[in-house]
């Protein structure tokens, strides 16, 4: 026993707490994952249901100890049929995190540094969402950095076009037949228009968010991509990414979000001179510190 202790009749080592911590980092993933879906409640019923075995076995119950027992014996394949999206979720977390990752991979090499001379140009997009968002014209766009996205692009139409702001006002316009959809935008350019994109299976969304942001955050949860929304009703744009969505941002706030995609950038650094021009009112500490102005 190496560095070990004894518990009664127990004996814990450095192995067997290892093994318990690796557990309890497996289990949190897995309950972040099904945090807030639909997952969750039917892992509850898998649950409630195995108790139920344990209990009528250990009574001795033999007809309903049988029937639940079958059940349990194709529990597992059950499982992988009820929880796909969630076992995706799972290794697709793990394929990004992990060094095998083609972007960690050929991170350090000398010719991906001077990758950034041919960057995306994010203004035209910058520019037509705030002309979207004057306009009250809803729009869903997708960037993507990694992936051709080529299941998702091949659901609407094709276009490989350059990127443009008249051509997304042109895309997004109510009497466009493309307008229905979202824009895929991959390799400095638009890959396609009117793509389906899956819809997320979450129940604690706000009321205010509608269809086109549930599909937006539905993406994000699939693929590592960033994904911007223009509201309809609102005409407010937001940005969402690994299911997490920031809503009402300005033109600033958005490049600052798009950069920190792009880049790898923490959103800490990316929004520090946001954070230093403050807009508003000071407190009253904070105006009876301030030097008076002659």
């Amino acid at each position: 026993m190496i560095l070990g202790f004894n518990i009664g009749f127990l004996e814990v080592d450095f192995v067997d707490l290892l093994d318990i911590a690796l557990v309890s980092i497996l289990l949190y993933q897995v309950y972040k994952l099904m945090r807030g879906s639909v997952a969750v409640k039917i892992f509850l019923g898998f649950l409630s249901l195995y108790l139920l075995y344990l209990v009528v076995n250990a009574l001795e119950m033999e007809l309903l100890s049988n029937i639940l027992g079958q059940f349990m014996g194709v529990g597992f394949l059950a499982a992988i049929i009820l929880f796909q999206q969630e076992i995706r979720k799972f290794l697709f977390m793990i394929g990004r995190t992990t060094i095998f990752n083609r972007e960690n991979i050929f991170k350090g090499l000398p010719w991906r540094k001077n990758s950034r001379a041919a960057d995306l140009n994010i203004t035209p997009i910058i520019e037509a969402a705030k002309s979207l968002g004057a306009t009250n014209t809803g729009a869903l766009i997708v960037i993507s950095k990694s992936s051709e996205l080529k299941f998702y692009a091949e659901s609407g139409d094709r276009i490989d076009a350059v990127i443009s702001k008249r051509l997304l006002l042109s895309i997004f316009n109510k009497y466009s037949p493309l307008h229905d959809g979202a824009v895929i935008i991959y390799n400095r350019r638009i890959e396609a228009a009117r793509c389906i994109l899956p819809v997320t299976e979450r129940d604690n969304l706000p009321a205010q968010f509608g269809l086109r942001h549930r599909a937006a955050i539905g993406m994000s949860e699939a693929t590592d991509t960033l994904i911007l929304v223009v509201s309809e009703e609102t005409g407010k744009i937001s940005t969402v990414r690994n299911g997490m969505i920031h809503h009402n941002l300005s033109a600033q706030e958005l490049r600052s979000k798009i950069n920190a995609y792009l880049y790898e950038q923490e959103e800490e650094e990316e929004e520090t001179p946001l954070k230093k021009k403050r807009k508003g009112p000071r407190t009253a500490d904070e105006a009876a510190s301030a030097p008076s102005q002659p």
